[in-house]
């Protein structure tokens, strides 16, 4: 099944390519995607490359939007974007349905096409797939789930070990993926703790180094360390340096393919990063608003998630990463 959707995804892709040299004679169109983060940080970088590769090649107008993750900020900028009347929006669900659905209703009856990514809302999605809201983005507890399982394997983890899953656990749309890393460990037979990252640390993931590194002085028997928050992912083995640590003493899993993740993962501080390909994250949605528009397409669901990187094959990919596309 999985290949399947990778074979249909190529066909999208290169028809939309093919339709390049049509839409570039093509009247404009205005797009405000919400990119996440801050602009360049190695958790938006590749979904940013990938939106501005699509606007290029599909004569679109880019209006990007950075959020630093935070809810009403992603409110905010969609209230923002109606307001400027563009051909389409591309949003996060991060804030919830609730506070989007009205909202949404709004820009649908303004004639905007609105489309989503990274974090999925399937009941709007269902209400307005026919005009054109998709997803473009993980299914995020199964992605997490696979999480926990590489980690396990990588550290030949045992029933009775003791593990810590660091993520945004009071934002229910925010903890789907860790609570997939949660259960996988659970399974495993692990004794798994939660600890919540406030919203100060979501925006600032430095201020994440001493609470990591006071916990880990608080249970000197820790075993593994993990998290689908992709800047702290990155930020892991700053943490262990502190704490004494040296590479392979906890095993550490987390998400996306940051510089600094990437090089933590040769390393050996990380053993497994979820992939979620955020440059088609970016890419997509794009795409699939110009082709609602111009082609009446209804919402395509894709899920951009693939796998986990590794040490094992974190090389073969890594000159991609270092371009900014994976």
């Amino acid at each position: 099944m999985r290949k399947m959707k990778w074979v249909i995804l190529a066909l999208v892709v290169f028809g939309a390519l093919f339709a390049v040299q049509t839409w570039a004679a093509d009247k404009q169109l205005v797009i405000y995607i919400q990119c996440g983060g801050t602009q360049g940080d190695g958790a938006t970088l590749a979904r940013t490359n990938g939106a501005r590769a699509a606007a290029a090649q599909m004569n679109v107008k880019l209006i990007e939007q950075y959020s630093k993750w935070d809810q009403q900020t992603m409110i905010d900028q969609f209230k923002q974007a109606m307001a400027a009347n563009p051909d389409g929006i591309e949003i996060m669900g991060h804030p919830g349905e609730a506070a989007f659905s009205a909202l949404v209703d709004q820009a649908e009856a303004q004639g905007i096409i609105v489309t989503s990514g990274n974090n999925p809302m399937p009941n709007i999605e269902a209400k307005y797939h026919d005009k054109g809201f998709g997803y473009a983005g993980a299914d995020l507890y199964q992605g997490g789930y696979l999480t926990g399982q590489s980690m396990v394997k990588a550290g030949n983890l045992k029933a009775g070990d003791k593990a810590l899953v660091y993520d945004i656990w009071h934002q229910e749309g925010r903890s789907r993926s860790s609570q997939g890393v949660f259960d996988a460990l659970v399974k495993a037979g692990l004794k798994v703790d939660k600890l919540d990252v406030s919203a100060a640390v979501d925006s600032d993931v430095s201020l994440a180094i001493p609470i990591l590194t006071a916990y880990l002085q608080a249970h000197p028997d820790l075993k593994a360390i993990g998290t689908q928050h992709g800047n702290v992912t990155s930020i892991l083995p700053k943490v262990l340096q502190a704490a004494g640590k040296k590479p392979g003493d906890i095993i550490c899993g987390g998400i996306d393919l940051s510089p600094a993740t990437v090089s933590a993962i040769q390393g050996g501080w990380i053993s497994a990063s979820f992939d979620q390909v955020l440059y088609l994250q970016g890419y997509l949605p794009v795409m699939q608003i110009v082709m609602t528009k111009r082609y009446l397409i209804p919402g395509l669901h894709i899920d951009t998630g693939v796998g986990t990187v590794t040490p094992l094959n974190v090389g073969t990919i890594k000159p991609l990463i270092d371009q900014g596309i994976r």
